[in-house]
């Protein structure tokens, strides 16, 4: 695989699990020096073994940890090129049945969590000329039943990606987001077919995505190849986000 990230480092949250180990093993096979950030200290060791990687455990909710992990980055390896803010949650509920807590909760791990991150990275990405990629999802760029505060908290991403591209552009630090929608390992399919049928209604292209397919979009905007892409959302849903007027999912 080509060594684009050779000499370079690489922060990637949300990474004991899902998405995160995928977009995790695509920047180790290129050749950067990845560090691994999430709250199972259990599985990120085990990953770090894998991969030769440097393991930090982070709450990305807590403004103290995210500067501490950048922190650890940048003095283990001396450098922060690309931080992916990849850690968030999802919920799953009825918006009348929706309480404050959970509100905050959507808000804290997948906003927050971007806002500190950007934040505790960018004087080291000014020194890097680096950039910076959320994950936002495909519930952020449109509506769907029972999933208010997701659908919220993902399109206030999108929109943070956009501001802040501007924000950082006058500094050579890109920023840009990749929405995906339904993401399963490569054997799940027996588990989850009634799911992925009803994502395959709205899909154009009748499969769904892996880890892998999410993580090769991660790399390329995250690369040299993407140099004049900023401010960018890049779905990787199959053409969900290209229909309109499609039934909701739940």
């Amino acid at each position: 695989m080509e060594q684009r990230f050779k000499g370079k480092t690489v922060i990637v949250t949300g990474s004991s699990s899902g998405i995160g180990v995928g977009i995790a093993r695509r920047f180790a096979a290129e050749g950067a020096d990845v560090v691994l950030a999430a709250r199972r200290r259990d599985r990120l060791d085990a990953l770090a073994a894998e991969l030769g990687a440097y393991a930090v455990t982070t709450d990305v909710t807590r403004e103290e940890d995210v500067r501490a992990m950048v922190r650890a980055a940048v003095d283990r390896f001396g450098r922060l090129d690309v931080l992916v803010s990849n850690a968030g949650a999802g919920l799953l509920k009825e918006f009348a049945e929706t309480t404050i807590d959970d509100w905050r909760a959507a808000m804290a791990t997948n906003v927050e969590s971007c806002f500190f991150g950007a934040q505790a990275a960018l004087p080291h990405l000014r020194n890097s000329h680096g950039n910076i990629v959320h994950i936002a999802s495909a519930s952020g760029l449109g509506g769907d039943r029972r999933m208010t505060a997701y659908n919220a908290a993902k399109g206030a991403v999108v929109n943070f990606t956009r501001g802040l591209a501007f924000d950082l552009g006058q500094d050579d630090v890109r920023v840009n987001t990749v929405a995906p929608a339904l993401t399963l390992p490569d054997d799940a399919a027996p588990q989850y077919q009634g799911l992925i049928d009803k994502f395959n209604q709205r899909r154009a292209v009748k499969r769904y995505a892996t880890p892998a397919d999410v993580a090769a979009a991660v790399a390329f905007l995250a690369s040299a190849d993407a140099r004049m892409i900023t401010g960018a959302i890049l779905p990787v849903d199959g053409g969900i986000t290209a229909a309109s007027g499609q039934p909701p999912l739940f």
